[in-house]
């Protein structure tokens, strides 16, 4: 019996932390507050701390209780990944978090809520669509996508593919400041930059050498960069996938750098040990696959 309590509360302190409130993790558990309530006060005895600070308008974790979470809720999601490892694989099925950027979602989430969900109708999709390096522990996510370096070692990483980056304006920007040729021109140049955190991201050359010109306007999303561009702002930086159809109907230009730019590595990140769970495997080769026609060598 203790045991089996030992695990109820496991499961009602993680479903909290994940849903927000008693009342939103009863209601997942088919429950009631109460209940969840008591199981957690319960495993806070057991464990002589508080996990978490609560009051009559919020529920937040304590440091215990952040620190607690971040080591049982692998193990209960390892425990549902064993039981899916065992179960009817040709029906994978369960909660799919994911974190994607935004210069993707455009097409990803076409494609995902075109195909990928028709073909796995049990896996049920949660999709944050941002540019920040999310947490995938701590903020409780499956996989990540990720456009350029990894940066964080402790994830696991598979690369999908590589892909090419473009220099582009509007037509106005270009009729009124004219075409960069060189270097010098360049660097003189408006840009709209990308900057994530405090940093702005440098122009990049296939040979190691980086440009960081002076920016007009800094911006930490794909997609304002390309409306900024597409206002006559300055020359953007960004994938080619992100401005195919704004080049081939004219709305912005390609401006032919000086030197070859540098690849970009595209990379699905998860925190599942070795193997993850087969519904991460599914999208993630779904995403490669949706991508492919858009890969180059390198």
């Amino acid at each position: 019996m203790k045991g089996l309590e030992r695990t109820t509360g496991l499961l009602a302190f993680v479903r909290t932390v994940e849903a927000g409130s008693f009342s939103a993790a009863a209601r997942i558990a088919g429950t009631t507050p109460s209940a969840v309530s008591k199981n957690v006060e319960r495993l806070e005895r057991r464990l002589g701390v508080r996990l978490f600070l609560r009051s009559t308008r919020s529920l937040s974790l304590t440091v215990d209780g952040a620190a607690y979470y971040e080591r049982v809720a692998p193990l209960l999601q390892a425990l549902e990944d064993a039981d899916e490892a065992v179960g009817d694989s040709s029906s994978p099925r369960g909660r799919l978090r994911v974190s994607l950027p935004g210069i993707f979602a455009p097409c990803l989430v076409e494609a995902l809520t075109r195909e990928f969900m028709v073909r796995c109708p049990d896996i049920r999709l949660e999709i944050s669509v941002t540019d920040r390096h999310v947490d995938l522990v701590r903020e409780g996510f499956d996989v990540a996508l990720r456009a350029g370096e990894a940066g964080d070692a402790e994830w696991i990483a598979r690369k999908l593919g590589s892909l090419d980056l473009v220099l582009a304006a509007s037509p106005a920007y270009l009729a009124r400041a004219g075409t960069p040729r060189s270097i010098d021109e360049l660097r003189r140049a408006a840009h709209v930059r990308y900057q994530l955190g405090s940093q702005a991201y440098p122009i990049g050359f296939a040979d190691g050498a980086q440009l960081t010109p002076e920016g007009v306007l800094d911006l930490d999303s794909g997609q304002a960069m390309r409306i900024a561009a597409l206002n006559g702002i300055g020359i953007v930086q960004l994938l080619r996938i992100a401005v195919a159809q704004d080049l081939a109907s004219g709305a912005l230009v390609e401006i032919a750098p000086p030197m070859p730019l540098a690849l970009v590595p595209v990379r699905a990140l998860h925190a599942f040990a070795r193997v993850p769970p087969l519904r991460v495997r599914l999208f993630t080769d779904f995403i490669a696959e949706t991508l492919a026609p858009h890969f180059v060598k390198g």
